[in-house]
């Protein structure tokens, strides 16, 4: 059986994404944005539901999968650097909170932080997922989550200080 194809414009949202995300990324990383994508799709490929999602299931199960391929590919880079000391990220606006931010080795961290904070907060570590790792907007979350914008900015604002909180105590 062959998998379903990603709509051009879907995989252009996508691949868009993980550019984004690899630009923030240390000099000389490995993974390239067409690389990302195609991880992406494979995972996604394999998903029962995949050929009757909607745009935002997509976007939202995507950022999942980007979430998950980056945390895989530093896994595997640090794997050899295990023992290596933490670097302590300064942040000069409490409110900020974003891939720039993190240093080499803190997206495992960050992979951690995210399944603590799933335990404590499931709607909150949704917002983060979709947001951070998706790139969606106040509104695409809203409406995927079937809450308000308001409920979703200050999820957003709460679980992005609960991280970064989290991030400077594993330093």
């Amino acid at each position: 059986m062959n998998a379903p194809s990603i709509p051009a414009l879907l995989y252009e949202e996508l691949r868009c994404l993980a550019a984004h995300h690899l630009r923030s990324e240390r000099p000389g990383h490995t993974l390239q944005p067409t690389a990302l994508v195609h991880e992406v799709y494979l995972r996604l490929s394999k998903q029962d539901n995949f050929a009757h999602m909607n745009r935002l299931q997509f976007l939202a199960l995507g950022s999942r999968m980007v979430r998950r391929v980056l945390v895989d590919h530093a896994r595997q880079r640090d794997c050899v650097k295990r023992g290596r000391g933490w670097t302590r990220v300064a942040h000069s606006e409490p409110d900020s909170f974003n891939v720039a931010d993190l240093q080499e080795g803190q997206l495992i961290a960050l992979d951690e932080a995210l399944k603590e904070l799933k335990t404590l907060n499931r709607r909150h570590f949704q917002v983060v997922e979709l947001r951070f790792f998706g790139g969606l907007t106040v509104e695409e979350t809203a409406e995927l989550l079937v809450v308000s914008t308001r409920t979703v900015v200050g999820d957003w604002r709460q679980a992005r200080a609960w991280l970064m909180n989290a991030l400077q105590g594993s330093v």
